[in-house]
């Protein structure tokens, strides 16, 4: 009989083994100067999850941070050294919409937006190192450092780093809420060794002993598989604050009305060897005052910005009147008016097309913050130009690239990429200029609309259609005013209409303003209910008067959906720094894509800044935001300028 060679099933791979120092007699000497950078993996979530993924213990955690901070629900709320997350996902269960969590493992924050993911929940992750975490100043008005993450570093003074960076990324109304080990009890009461298995196949042998200046408690971790071995042997430390150390710190860092809150004894799952996170001190402080901010002195370090519009002195074909309006220019004045608030920039304008070549290539800016969206010389078809010609003057500047313009001016093509992204999208047909012979689809209503184009620009209210007739002679107008441009007949979606914004990038973290709903309440019911033309350049239409725009009543899981799509269409069609989604429901709820706006209306009375008036950020605010994204993105960092006394930081050219 022939021999049959049975494949053996494949055992689970299992850690590799590593070495082992041995009995060490000092363990300072085998200390890392930067431990931390390595320590926060897979294994530390395991020897350490039976205290920080206790759920009990984040609830308390939070609940301190609650009554410590008078916070909101749309207040701006950083957990600095957040790990992977659990008070940052605890926040947002309990309804806060703008939570940021920094940490400096890319483990733990790439865990962190895995378990946001999974429950829907909405939360800006980004890897950063807490003496320098790339935020924009003034912006929080809570800042948390929560599971015994604060002393770290070898040098106290990085410590010192840490709190005055908290103390600028506050606003001057802000709140620092702190949770340390209390160094004294620690001091007398740690563990020298100990050993606990933390499952059935891990087992964990602890050593610890005071530095020599008897400022840090230094441990050692031998971490052992019952079948592989020694998985890692590793060395760790953190400074050891008393009540009144930390106290003098913070007010040296220029914390105010520093109160202290008792202390807290950790749960654990396994009751077993707690190290520092046995007892802890509950602190918080009021933010530094604004004299009181670190600041270079007689400088300012400003970043120079070149603000790029449109051009008032050309024709313009989308607007009322094919040009420049009063309230057109009163929209540029108050977008100066605003931009002359954030102190850390130095503006200037360029708005003439003719001489945009000659000015561009003598520019020395900082950053472009390109607001272009009527396009060079006014031309809606050239709104990508403006970045192109940036990006040949390898200037960097605010918005979406050339790529990104090109393809969301074709709606089409974004339904097309929206479908692969599984986003839901309206029935469509596609009817190329002059095609004849096109099946029209027999749903009605049907909305009818140009391809490729902006401001809604051949969207008007007989742009819904009924009946065949009626879609032929609505087609047949589009065609004269855009002969050269395609047509789309889309199923008329009759239910609730919804806007979602997103400022950041992919790479940084992406927030999501509250939602926006268009209410058609007060509009005629004769008239169908669309955003089109009339409701943005006619203001004697029942369009410009009737509608209003109000804070989207949805629930969780929808609101999430939607946000969710537009971040994943947001990084497929290469936005960059903010951007927005417009989605409608069918007849029977489904909620479906119509639009995606890169380098959305920036105006003061846009839906961009009513969105974020939703959650209380004031226009300056938002347009800071987007800069900041920008600024972030291109690793920008501000020049040193002296300002001669009575010079403002912003100037018209």
């Amino acid at each position: 009989m022939a021999s049959v060679n049975v494949a053996k099933p494949k055992k689970a791979k299992r850690p590799s083994p590593r070495s082992c120092l041995g009995p060490v007699a000092d363990l300072e000497q085998h200390l890392p100067p930067e431990w931390w950078r390595q320590l926060f993996n897979a294994l530390y979530v395991k020897t350490d999850g039976d205290v920080v993924e206790n759920v009990e213990n984040t609830r308390r955690d939070v609940d301190f941070i609650l009554a410590a901070a008078p916070i909101a629900p749309h207040s701006q709320i950083l957990d600095l050294c957040c790990g992977q997350g659990r008070h940052c996902l605890e926040l947002a269960r309990r309804g806060f919409k703008n939570v940021t969590g920094v940490d400096r493992s890319r483990y733990l924050i790439r865990l962190a937006k895995k378990r946001a993911q999974t429950e829907g929940l909405q939360v800006v992750f980004k890897e950063g190192d807490a003496r320098n975490p790339r935020l924009i100043e003034n912006t929080f008005d809570c800042v948390a450092i929560m599971g015994n993450s604060f002393g770290y570093f070898s040098n106290k003074t990085d410590d010192e780093k840490v709190l005055t960076t908290v103390g600028k990324i506050l606003r001057p109304s802000g709140q620092l809420v702190l949770d340390i080990t209390d160094g004294a009890y620690m001091a007398d009461h740690f563990e020298r060794r100990s050993w606990e298995w933390i499952d059935e196949h891990h087992l964990v042998c602890r050593e610890r002993s005071l530095s020599a200046d008897r400022e840090r408690l230094i441990s050692r971790e031998v971490i052992v598989h019952d079948e592989s071995g020694v998985l890692a042997d590793q060395f760790y430390a953190e400074r050891l604050y008393t009540k009144d150390g930390i106290q003098k710190l913070l007010e040296k860092t220029g914390f105010r009305n520093v109160r202290h809150h008792g202390q807290t004894d950790s749960l654990s799952d396994r009751d077993q060897d707690l190290g520092m996170m046995a007892r802890r001190m509950l602190i918080s402080a009021d933010a530094p005052a604004q004299a009181t901010r670190a600041k270079p002195k007689g400088k300012a370090q400003l970043i120079d910005v070149t603000v790029l519009l449109g051009d008032p002195r050309l024709p313009d074909q989308i607007k009322r009147g094919g040009e420049f309006q009063p309230e057109d220019l009163d929209t540029v004045r108050r977008l100066k008016d605003a931009l002359s608030e954030l102190p850390q920039y130095k503006f200037h304008y360029l708005d003439n097309h003719a001489t945009l070549d000659r000015d561009l290539s003598e520019l020395r800016t900082d950053l472009v913050f390109n607001l272009c969206d009527e396009g060079f010389n006014n031309d809606p078809y050239k709104e990508l130009h403006v970045p192109a010609m940036l990006d040949a003057l390898s200037l960097p500047y605010t918005g979406g690239a050339p790529a990104a313009l090109a393809a969301c001016y074709d709606k089409g093509l974004v339904r097309a990429v929206a479908m692969t992204l599984d986003v839901p999208v309206p029935l469509e047909t596609y009817v190329r200029p002059g095609d004849q012979g096109a099946t029209l689809p027999g749903v009605f209503p049907a909305l009818l609309k140009p391809n490729t184009g902006d401001s809604s620009e051949g969207i008007t209210k007989d742009a819904v259609v009924r009946n065949e007739k009626a879609l032929l002679d609505y087609l047949e107008k589009l065609r004269a005013a855009f002969p050269k441009r395609s047509v789309l007949v889309q199923e008329f979606l009759t239910g609730a209409e919804y806007s979602v914004s997103l400022v950041g990038n992919p790479d940084q973290g992406l927030r999501a303003l509250p939602i926006l709903e268009v209410d058609y309440s007060k509009l005629d019911p004769k008239l169908p209910k669309i955003l089109g033309y009339e409701s943005k350049w006619e203001p004697e239409s029942p369009y410009w008067t009737q509608l209003r725009y109000v804070e989207a009543a949805l629930p969780e899981l929808a609101q999430q959906q939607m946000i969710e799509s537009s971040a994943r269409l947001f990084e497929r069609l290469g936005c960059r720094d903010y951007a927005r989604f417009d989605f409608r429901a069918d007849a029977k709820g489904e909620i479906k894509l119509l639009e995606v706006n890169p380098n959305p209306g920036w105006c003061w009375d846009g839906k961009l800044n009513i969105m974020a008036g939703f959650a209380g950020i004031r226009y300056s605010e938002l347009l800071g935001q987007v800069l900041a994204a920008a600024v972030e993105r291109h690793n920008i960092v501000g020049k040193p300028q002296v300002l001669a006394a009575g010079q403002h930081q912003s100037d018209a050219a």
